[in-house]
């Protein structure tokens, strides 16, 4: 079995290993990670040896950490990205290479039906129809988007978002409320298969599918790092918030995972905060009194035009990964139309948290 894993912000794990009447055996770790002394790497392997193939990866990360000789120096991989090698092995996950990833960027789309593509986008990559893909959205009328969970009187002042214009939709995944604006903002989404992601836990899925967005803001010169459980941060505030759903495939399937992100290029702070209610709570935990200084936007920190920094992210995308043009459907089209009409549109879906 072969695992890989690339500690968030470090290095490539990879791990090979048989499994033996339950046991971990013949387990071999090795990578592009800095290790002191030599002999750590040793220790390492003969921690994993014998392992139940049952246990966690906190319980992997802690045997390894007991056998580390003394002054051990880890540059690159730590003990629970190692675990993660390992879970993933055992998992048969995949990686990213393994994959002909497709690119969709289109027009400017309704909110409606941007919800609508990215729950019918994920089902077909679930059902093993569409090859994961990386789809970029063009908004074509401001909106806020509310978490699956949120209550949309709690979040949205509809007497703001009515002055604005701002429609109000619900989005399939979890997580907080986004204000975008055409122009203003860059969203994408990912559809993959959740083999993707196997081994990971919920928490480390957002690193891992962040990772490669982190690597394109560091060529514009912007240092970045993913920053529990669903933001991109840097020194002078938050760009990006993600968020995620697990979508099963047909008769139980492996499935897919979608997630999706929203960075913000600009931001009209006051109209947000007449749209939006950022409630004390939520502001208490951020390490600020004001909501405009939660997000520092993309064009202040690359100096860059919107279409250049969705050029530069895509191409960074494309070296790394491989990226093939793609277009929605005919089908796919016709389907999320249908869900944006029936579904996206209507109070029993985005009022279903009053």
């Amino acid at each position: 079995m072969h695992g890989e894993y690339k500690v968030p912000g470090g290095k490539l794990v990879v791990v090979d290993l048989d499994v033996e009447a339950g046991a971990l055996r013949n387990v071999r770790v090795a990578g592009d990670f800095f290790l002191e002394p030599d002999e750590a790497i040793t220790a390492v392997d003969a921690a994993l040896e014998g392992a139940p193939a049952d246990t966690e990866a906190a319980g992997l990360a802690a045997r390894v950490e007991a056998a580390l000789p003394e002054g051990t120096v880890m540059y690159g991989i730590t003990t629970e990205g190692i675990a993660v090698a390992v879970r993933r092995a055992l998992a048969h996950a995949t990686d990213w290479t393994d994959y002909d990833w497709q690119f969709i960027h289109e027009g400017p789309q309704s909110p409606e039906l941007h919800m609508a593509l990215d729950e019918v986008l994920t089902e077909e990559v679930a059902a093993g129809r569409r090859a994961p893909t990386l789809r970029v959205w063009e908004w074509g009328a401001p909106a806020v988007i509310i978490g699956s969970f949120q209550s949309l009187r709690n979040e949205v002042d509809p007497e703001g978002a009515a002055r604005h214009g701002v429609r109000v939709v619900r989005r399939i995944s979890g997580g907080g409320a986004m204000f975008v604006e055409a122009g203003n903002t860059i969203t994408y989404s990912l559809s993959v298969p959740a083999s993707l992601v196997s081994g990971l836990s919920f928490a480390d899925s957002y690193a891992y599918l962040d990772d490669w967005v982190l690597a394109a803001l560091g060529d514009m010169g912007i240092k970045a790092w993913y920053q529990p459980l669903n933001d991109i941060a840097t020194e002078v505030g938050k760009i990006a918030g993600a968020a995620q759903k697990r979508v099963t495939g047909p008769k139980g399937g492996p499935g897919a995972v979608l997630h999706h992100v929203t960075m913000s290029y600009d931001i009209d702070a006051d109209k947000m905060l007449e749209v939006l209610r950022i409630g004390k709570e939520k502001m208490s935990d951020k390490g600020t009194k004001s909501a405009k200084k939660r997000v520092d936007p993309l064009r202040r920190q690359t100096g860059l035009p919107r279409e250049t920094v969705i050029e530069r992210m895509v191409d960074s995308f494309r070296n790394r990964y491989g990226l093939t043009d793609g277009r929605v459907t005919a089908d796919e089209l016709a389907r999320a139309e249908e869900l944006a009409a029936t579904k996206y549109s209507g109070d029993e879906w985005t009022a279903r948290v009053p």
